[in-house]
């Protein structure tokens, strides 16, 4: 079973990593890699945006379709 999280229209897939003991999400369906850390779900939603909004703009300038 995969945990997804919906973030401003974008799914990731979150797991927990017990090694560093935070939840980790990835997104998924972008043309590339955009991933981000938190120890408690609040916050790894709060790190997605800033990680997904930082992959956009980086699209946006460097003139990319995210998807």
């Amino acid at each position: 079973m995969m945990n997804i999280m919906e973030i401003n229209g974008y799914q990731a897939i979150v797991q927990y990593d017990p090694e560093i003991e935070m939840f980790r999400g990835e997104f998924i369906d972008l043309n590339g890699g955009a991933d981000f850390y938190a120890q408690d779900i609040d916050n790894l939603h709060k790190e997605g945006e800033i990680s997904l909004q930082v992959f956009l703009d980086m699209c946006r300038e460097d003139g990319v379709e995210p998807c």
